[in-house]
């Protein structure tokens, strides 16, 4: 059953154009841009990006078994902080942590040099917007305000950057600093951008701009039928009963800012402790509540997974391995 589906940051990619529809999907605590659980079954690429980091998993999905498990192993020396032979909880959720903040860092980074060649302090909003959307500037006024094409969209786009770029603007000088450039990026990450992820999502999912999600737009955001006439399956029916139960608290038959908020972001809610207790719980042979490093390599496609392509025998392997 889908129970982490958390919808909508659009995170604009500099130099690479806009992004479209699926790119501009995000999970609020962004361990993965990947579902955990989809129609109904256990996303393993949700768990490579929550234990390698998103960048480092897609090397990992290219190499061969024997090659993957060698590299698992040199990581859970890593992680195994005090060397007694087990990884623990806490260990694997520090580790989890530490490679959510690596990839964000790089991310930031690379977007950083991309908008700022030079490196000055900040970067200008009339620098990033003809970056992005610069493109644009000579298109006619009727067709960006027309919905039937991409014009519309890149329009609606610009609009959202600039309501987040202003909400990441700490001291409103309407130049981003390198800290404020990473909320703006990654608001997911940032409580105090909390709010705007939680209007950004509530407007992906409200179809109909009424400013609420009824419970048809909460289905049709994580579940679209083949056919008129395929049948529902149970993982819906089940997300049917999450909305009405839990999700709908005032049983008006919609989910508002406030109920919206409490969904995706809800409090004292620690991702990287619940993916670490689900990879140990999965991997854990003898339940002992930890696990050694045979255990881990015994489950080596939970945590890192291989397709054992032949472009994986070409990579080139970074110093660490």
């Amino acid at each position: 059953m889908i129970t982490t589906v958390l919808i909508a940051l659009v995170v604009t990619t500099a130099l690479a154009g806009v992004p479209n529809q699926e790119e501009t999907k995000r999970i609020i605590d962004h361990l993965s841009d990947v579902e955990h659980f989809k129609n109904e079954h256990h996303n393993k690429q949700y768990d490579h990006d929550a234990f390698l980091g998103e960048d480092q998993a897609k090397a990992f999905d290219q190499l061969p078994p024997e090659e993957s498990k060698r590299r698992l192993g040199i990581i859970v020396d890593k992680i195994d902080g005090d060397s007694d032979g087990y990884v623990t909880l806490v260990e694997l959720k520090d580790w989890i942590r530490y490679t959510q903040k690596r990839y964000i860092d790089e991310d930031v980074d690379r977007h950083w040099r991309q908008h700022n060649p030079s490196n000055d302090e900040t970067i200008p909003w009339e620098t990033y917007r003809k970056n992005v959307y610069g493109f644009m500037d000579g298109m006619d006024e009727k067709e960006l305000q027309s919905d039937s094409n991409e014009a519309y969209t890149y329009s609606n786009l610009l609009k959202r950057d600039r309501r987040r770029w202003h909400h990441a603007d700490a001291d409103e000088n309407d130049a981003l600093n390198r800290t404020e450039f990473a909320a703006f990026l990654h608001p997911e990450e940032n409580p105090l951008m909390r709010d705007i992820v939680v209007l950004e999502t509530l407007e992906d999912i409200d179809t109909d701009k009424d400013g609420k999600v009824s419970l048809e737009e909460y289905i049709g955001d994580v579940y679209k039928p083949d056919s008129d006439d395929e049948e529902e399956p149970d993982w819906v029916k089940q997300e049917r009963e999450q909305f009405t139960g839990y999700r709908d608290t005032n049983k008006d038959g919609y989910m508002d800012e406030h109920e919206v908020k409490a969904w995706i972001a809800p409090p004292e809610f620690d991702h990287a402790e619940a993916e670490a207790r689900h990879l140990v719980f999965e991997a854990d042979s003898d339940a002992d509540e930890k696990l050694t490093k045979q255990e881990i390599l015994d489950k080596y496609d939970l945590f890192v997974g291989s397709q054992a392509t032949d472009f994986g025998q070409a990579l080139a392997r970074h110093d660490e391995f």
